[in-house]
């Protein structure tokens, strides 16, 4: 560990001093600039500033205590213990903004930033075709802090839409593999019509068709039904009000708007055999009043609005979703939410859903050249996650936890000065959301099993309702249902010409089935027009990206083996 120490203090040293001759170049002066920042005791010595892009989230406008985007307690902490101040000179506000402020970067009339968190994997292809973002393999292989490398050594596929040539010009934005889905179901109405929570697809319409037809909250109408979900814009939200779990029970691992890995050749989903059973199935449900008569108009948040209304007695999505659907509870009197696992298949396999390993990617400025001191940072980011460190609780005492009479607590009510909602401090930092090692729940399922809660993780997991538990313990459960897109490239050239013609065309298709304006026989039509109208050409091309990513083992380059 001393030589890592006394080799990062050489290279910090060595490329400060460059960055500062370049400065020279400007005409400026050695003897008018700054001295150059060493990193001695884990600290830089003068602070000196990373400059990053953001795309504006839920935390804008929210500090507290005066602070600001620039001048808040965690930019404040780095200063004060790394010698490293992050400052956003890059602020967009949502994804279609963000987006063109950095392609307005690229061409130069705008400063781009040390550090681009990118979401856009077209965006990520542009940018590494510019020539303006840094080519960090050999950066990973020896700054990396080796906590970081085990987490990143578990998500191979992150790097694929990074990589050109055999050479890696960025890295997944805090690797984990994301929370599964459960079903919220209405405790009182399955109690109440002596049913017990559905387990296969025969189970799922008994109960769909009771809660519509059987007067489960004993008013004496038929205001009620079985199953709300989103169809406006897919039928994969993979994330709350999701119906995927039907057409996985049909067709297993091939999920509509999805790429698999099938045999070694990635195919679609969309098209795959079992969707017109699934299909006939959800057109049965529609036209008995089983799911909700606006359901291909409404998006994934407005789904939820019945449920939540105590019109509706199932809903799926990630055990988060809880929180805002449990009004219910207070709503309606007797009102009970629990948490259940998704059905299994037709054939007795469980049911899929899509996973998400990353929320973008980092990349970085061609000029930039303290890799080091990024790695220095974004490691003591995962200091939460770990419980460790400055950060073994949370980011900030009283922000996003407190310590009242000796007792760590979340619940910001109860803070010595009490706030409505906790401050997400973490996300005052580089991305949209914090780094995270805890997969789908693994917190909740130790607390389950009887772990103590004695670390920030497991404090803060145990502060969470019991319905929120018992969803993140069902999750972990069954991780193994989860399927990460396996494409996760750029737009291919087809694709760029047809992509949105064919998913309208599916969308559309699919919607028309549902509703009974088309017979089941427009799935064989769909099938059929989708690969003739490109789909067969995407297919291909799809699989060339796939297979020139793995053509080199970059992840033994970056010393990820």
């Amino acid at each position: 560990m001393k030589n890592r120490n006394d080799l990062w203090k050489m290279v910090s040293m060595v490329m400060l001093s460059a960055v500062l001759m370049a400065g020279c170049s400007k005409g400026e002066s050695a003897s008018e600039t700054a001295p150059a920042s060493v990193l001695k005791d884990g600290k830089y010595d003068p602070p000196f500033t990373i400059t990053i892009a953001k795309q504006q989230d839920e935390n804008a406008g929210k500090y507290i205590n005066g602070e600001t985007l620039n001048d808040n307690v965690l930019t404040r902490w780095g200063e004060q213990n790394l010698g490293i101040k992050i400052q956003t000179t890059l602020l967009g506000g949502d994804a279609s903004q963000y987006n063109t402020k950095l392609r307005l970067a690229l061409t130069g009339s705008e400063k781009l930033p040390d550090v681009l968190p990118v979401y856009d994997t077209m965006l990520v292809n542009d940018l590494i075709e510019s020539g303006q973002v840094k080519e960090i393999t050999e950066d990973i292989s020896t700054y990396m802090p080796d906590r970081l490398k085990e987490i990143y050594k578990q998500y191979p596929t992150t790097f694929n839409p990074v990589v050109r040539d055999g050479k890696v010009y960025g890295m997944a934005i805090a690797p984990n593999l994301t929370e599964g889905e459960v079903m919220l179901i209405r405790q009182d109405w399955l109690d109440q019509l002596n049913l017990k929570a559905p387990t296969t697809i025969e189970e799922f319409e008994q109960v769909i068709a009771a809660f519509s037809n059987e007067d489960p909250d004993g008013n004496g109408k038929k205001d009620t039904y079985g199953f709300t979900f989103s169809g406006k814009d897919s039928y994969n939200t993979g994330w709350v009000s999701d119906p995927v779990m039907i057409f996985s029970a049909y067709t297993g691992k091939h999920l509509p708007r999805q790429w698999h890995n099938n045999n070694g050749k990635l195919t679609y989903g969309s098209v795959a055999a079992g969707n017109k059973e699934a299909l006939a199935k959800l057109r049965d449900w529609y036209a008995k009043g089983f799911l909700n008569k606006e359901l291909a108009t409404q998006g994934a948040w407005d789904a939820l609005s019945d449920f939540t209304e105590g019109k509706a007695g199932i809903i799926i999505g990630r055990p988060w979703l809880y929180d805002s659907v449990k009004d219910v509870e207070k709503n309606v009197e007797g009102a009970k939410i629990s948490a259940y696992p998704t059905i299994q298949g037709v054939n007795g396999d469980k049911t899929y859903q899509s996973a998400q390993l990353n929320d973008g990617v980092f990349m970085f400025n061609k000029d930039f050249q303290n890799m080091e001191a990024f790695f220095l940072y974004y490691d003591k980011m995962y200091d939460a996650a770990f419980s460790t460190g400055d950060f073994k609780y949370g980011y900030a005492q009283g922000y996003d936890y407190d310590i009242v009479n000796d007792e760590v607590t979340f619940d910001p009510t109860k803070f010595n000065k009490p706030l409505e909602a906790i401050q997400g401090v973490g996300k005052m930092a580089f991305t949209k959301n914090t780094p995270s090692v805890d997969g789908p729940g693994q917190s909740y399922y130790d607390l389950a099993n009887g772990v103590k809660a004695d670390t920030g993780v497991l404090i803060q997991s145990a502060s969470k309702d019991q319905t929120t538990q018992d969803g993140y313990r069902i999750s972990y459960e069954n991780r193994d249902v989860l399927l990460p897109n396996e494409f996760n490239g750029p737009p291919t050239p087809t694709m760029q010409n047809v992509w949105e013609q064919l998913t309208t065309m599916e969308q559309e298709t699919f919607t028309k089935i549902i509703y009974g304006n088309e017979p089941l026989e427009a799935f064989d039509t769909f099938v059929k027009q989708w690969h003739e109208k490109g789909g067969d050409t995407v297919i291909e091309e799809v699989n060339d990206w796939y297979n020139q990513a793995s053509e080199t083992d970059v992840m033994t380059l970056m010393n990820l083996k």
